[in-house]
């Protein structure tokens, strides 16, 4: 058995590892299997919001390096495996620097042997609730230069944030910390599919040490303030492609997740 494995008994379910089992992922343990399994029981689309959420992000990763961003802030990364952030955005630029952030000791710790010998990229431990402790971390300011562009990610993270006025503060603090051209990857799981959200809020509350909400896409179109909203907006993410116009539908989608991406003037 693996050391990953004979320690699957004795961790708590964790959301970074209950996404990546979502995903298809072998990075999770017994818990959060076992968590993420009550979750699907009452929602089965979740795995599908899942995929749908890292195909988002891999295309807004690969415009903002056709756009010339060269280093990237994941914040609530989870944990880095098949085509993350560095893998996708060195496509393009071999050089591109990326930091992955995540509050779940044993992702960073799942991460950093993934990374190891990666002189281009680092993971480390924050919490998006505390942007500014993020943005200021030792290794976080020794990769990234914040006087240049960055490509801020916060997929599928905020919704960890059940307070929206922290969520609002969050974002807007990281806006205020990076400079003008970069750009602001945000998805968000949507009140429109998850209108019964009691019963999978009540999993992540009892299972987890990070209880979530939802949000409408009014609500996540209010975390741009202050970006330039980037075409086609705030959508399903399954139908975010950049600068691609899509019929706004106000019906529920399986796919269950608002996505977008902003640029800060």
């Amino acid at each position: 058995m693996s050391d990953f494995g004979a320690r699957s008994s004795r961790k708590a379910a964790t959301a970074a590892r209950m996404y990546d089992y979502y995903l298809g992922g072998v990075h999770n343990f017994v818990a959060d299997r076992e968590a993420a399994d009550a979750v699907i029981e009452r929602f089965p689309f979740i795995p599908e919001a899942a995929r749908a959420n890292r195909a988002f992000v891999v295309n807004a990763v690969r415009h903002l390096s056709e756009s010339g961003i060269r280093q990237f802030l994941d914040i609530g990364s989870g944990i880095p495996t098949v085509d993350n952030v560095h893998s996708v955005a060195r496509r393009i630029h071999p050089d591109t620097r990326v930091a992955y952030v995540d509050i779940d000791p044993v992702a960073v710790a799942e991460s950093m042997e993934i990374l190891e010998g990666d002189g281009l990229a680092v993971a480390v431990r924050g919490d998006v609730r505390e942007p500014r402790a993020v943005v200021g971390h030792s290794e976080v300011r020794r990769l990234l230069d914040f006087d240049q562009p960055v490509g801020v990610i916060v997929a599928a993270v905020l919704h960890f944030v059940p307070e929206h006025q922290a969520a609002d503060d969050a974002v807007a603090e990281l806006i205020g910390s990076v400079a003008s051209g970069s750009h602001f990857v945000v998805s968000h799981s949507a009140t429109e599919s998850f209108r019964l959200f009691t019963a999978t809020e009540d999993v992540y509350q009892r299972r987890t040490s990070t209880p979530g909400t939802v949000r409408t896409r009014e609500e996540v179109e209010r975390l741009f303030t202050g970006l330039e909203l980037l075409d086609p907006g705030v959508v399903w993410a399954q139908e975010w492609r950049p600068g691609v116009a899509v019929e706004r539908v106000e019906s529920p989608r399986a796919g269950g997740i608002w996505a977008g991406v902003g640029r800060k003037a």
